[in-house]
């Protein structure tokens, strides 16, 4: 009986290991490069550091993100339609910095308002088949660890 009851407590456990170990292997998530840093999405928002949402309204957001038509008017512009992309440069290392995109307003995250007009905080422009405005947003926000912006070196897909 006794060994029964272990069997039963592990084969959960076990599932859910295999389960968030497929999810992390078979899924590609957005990332960029921020020098020596890289800032990534997940969905395993109990892995995230910095958790953001978004809102219609502009009064509740704390971060304001515009979408641009002008990439040289942008601060953070995503264009991924061409021959190819840096592989190596989004490396997993101890300083990666995982955002996620929260269905709710977490107290003290930022809570991003996303729209075409001014004033904004950030500006992104995003020509991607793979990457949405939301995701952008996020990673930009994200690569501040949620804060107000400061500027960016490079940064790199």
């Amino acid at each position: 009986m006794l060994r029964f009851k272990i069997l039963a407590s592990v084969v959960p456990l076990l599932a859910a290991a295999v389960f968030a170990r497929s999810e992390i292997g078979s899924v590609s998530h957005p990332c960029i490069a921020i020098g020596e840093t890289s800032v990534e999405l997940t969905s395993l928002f109990w892995t995230a550091g910095v958790q953001v949402a978004f809102t219609d309204d502009p009064a509740l957001a704390n971060v304001r993100v515009q979408i641009t038509d002008d990439a040289d008017a942008a601060d953070f512009a995503v264009v991924d339609d061409g021959l190819g992309s840096e592989p190596d440069s989004c490396q997993a290392n101890p300083s990666t910095r995982l955002v996620t995109i929260a269905a709710q307003p977490v107290d003290g995250g930022p809570v991003i308002y996303l729209s075409t007009d001014g004033p904004a905080d950030y500006r992104v422009y995003v020509r991607s088949k793979t990457l949405s405005q939301q995701e952008a947003a996020a990673l930009i926000v994200g690569a501040h660890g949620g804060h107000r912006p400061s500027p960016l070196q490079a940064a790199s897909l």
